[in-house]
């Protein structure tokens, strides 16, 4: 406990990172420690390339979507504050965590992992998934699984089934409805943070 804490010490704003994000202090030493890690030449931020050099990551088909998700206000740098802000998406809901009268909802809700996993679809931010935006994650993530005939069946029958308005788009609560019987917690939780 002692290296926790004063690794802690270290950490600006710890508490209120804490707080806001529902970490534990063992998790963001942990995350500090992997950020510093990331952070090669040591200038306190992250870029995009950091991301990339972390070999899982960059084997997956959909790698620059998930780094163009920490990088949404369009900056091309990540502070540690930051960092823990969106890894919060990924952890597991605390059910026996009070929730605050008139409080937004934790980072980690429901609603919030939907809407992160929205943005990777949604790529000119119009708050909507078109087709073509469907087909290019279609296409990263199959590959050559399947023929481009097959995968613009799939993208038009997933249109076609989670189109309520019938605008040939799905919207974020369209979105959300087409998901209401997943279990998000589950999908997108990294379980080695509890």
């Amino acid at each position: 406990m002692g290296s926790t804490s004063s690794t802690l010490a270290k950490i600006p704003n710890a508490e209120d990172l804490m707080q806001e994000t529902g970490f534990t202090p063992a998790h963001l030493v942990r995350l500090y420690d992997r950020f510093k890690v990331l952070d090669k030449d040591k200038k306190g931020f992250l870029t995009p390339q950091d991301f990339v050099a972390i070999k899982e990551l960059a084997m997956n088909p959909i790698c620059d979507r998930i780094v163009g998700a920490f990088f949404t206000s369009g900056g091309e740098t990540l502070d540690f504050p930051s960092f823990v802000r969106i890894l919060a998406h990924f952890r597991p809901i605390d059910k026996n965590r009070p929730k605050e009268p008139n409080s937004p909802d934790p980072i980690n809700s429901r609603s919030n992992k939907l809407k992160f996993a929205f943005q990777l679809y949604d790529q000119d931010k119009d708050g909507k998934i078109s087709r073509h935006e469907l087909l290019q994650v279609l296409r990263a993530m199959l590959e050559k699984q399947v023929t481009e005939e097959q995968l613009e069946s799939i993208a038009d029958r997933t249109i076609q089934e989670a189109d309520l308005d019938r605008d040939d788009a799905i919207s974020f609560e369209e979105f959300r409805k087409s998901l209401e019987k997943v279990n998000i917690d589950h999908k997108m939780s990294i379980r080695f943070l509890r």
